[in-house]
């Protein structure tokens, strides 16, 4: 099965609601550690997104100059 392109915005508004979701104490303890990794999978994910697009921006302002 083909991966789901990445989408920046998608991943934070998942991020925060499993940060919701803990805040709150409504995890079940079992789904707590599934949660947990699934949010730091999406924050690696969004900091590898980040540094592309600020490479991908730095490259776009040294061929200005």
């Amino acid at each position: 099965m083909a991966k789901k392109e990445f989408s920046f915005n998608e991943a934070v508004v998942e991020i925060e609601k499993i940060l919701r979701n803990i805040e709150s104490g409504d995890l079940d303890v079992d789904k707590l550690a599934v949660e947990v990794r699934r949010a730091s999978e999406l924050i690696r994910q969004c900091q590898k997104k980040l540094h592309t697009t600020e490479e991908e921006i730095n490259s776009i302002f040294k061929d200005l100059v």
